[in-house]
């Protein structure tokens, strides 16, 4: 049986990942691939409680470094108990947020260093990146985020607008530091035509 297909979705609040990552989960199996759809933090047992720290409480609650840290607990969990599994029994893994986001948010965005951030991921999950980054991009998205949460969004989302512009800024660097494997796709329009870029951006990978 071959290897599974590791795909991952990111971007910035209120963009549409959690919407597309079941829509482009639902066009794969409509070719016949078994899909998992998974999200961070969670995924897991033990992952889905440290996301319960980390979302809930004052900003000030952690540090950007314990912060970090417990990000990548989370992710070492699920990628153990859940990503690693389905890989391996041949399921394509969509994962919505993934290491990128700790780079764009702790990193960047927080000002832990995107190299800091890094090295600490590889400490937790070694070489475990996704083959294909998707970087939803939107203009809008802070305001559709608050009008989606109706002004009570979790303690990372509701920081300042200067906090998420840095967080999409980061997001690009990256995107321009590996251009193989991220890709940033424009989530403006008709959500059938966001997916259908979405598709289109990992047409290489599809069997």
């Amino acid at each position: 049986m071959s290897r599974g297909r590791f795909i991952t979705l990111e971007g910035g609040e209120g963009v549409g990942k959690s919407t597309q990552a079941k829509a482009l989960a639902e066009a794969l199996r409509q070719r016949g691939l078994d899909v998992l759809v998974t999200r961070e933090p969670g995924g897991s047992e033990g992952a889905e409680r440290i996301r319960e720290l980390l979302l809930a409480g004052a900003d000030e609650r952690w540090g950007t470094r314990a912060e970090t840290l417990l990000f990548a607990a989370a992710r070492a969990d699920h990628v153990q108990k859940t990503i690693a599994p389905a890989l391996e029994s041949g399921r394509w893994v969509i994962c919505d947020r993934f290491t990128d986001s700790s780079l764009a948010y702790q990193g960047g965005a927080g000002g832990l260093g995107i190299e800091t951030v890094r090295a600490i991921n590889v400490a937790a999950v070694a070489d475990f990146f996704p083959e294909r980054t998707l970087v939803l991009t939107l203009d809008e998205g802070g305001e559709r985020a608050r009008a989606r949460d109706s002004g009570e969004s979790d303690r990372i989302g509701g920081r300042s607008d200067d906090y998420h512009r840095k967080v999409d800024a980061a997001f690009r660097i990256i995107a321009a530091e590996e251009p193989e494997r991220v890709q940033l796709v424009d989530a403006c329009g008709a959500a059938e035509q966001v997916t259908q870029r979405l598709l289109d951006a990992i047409a290489d990978l599809l069997p």
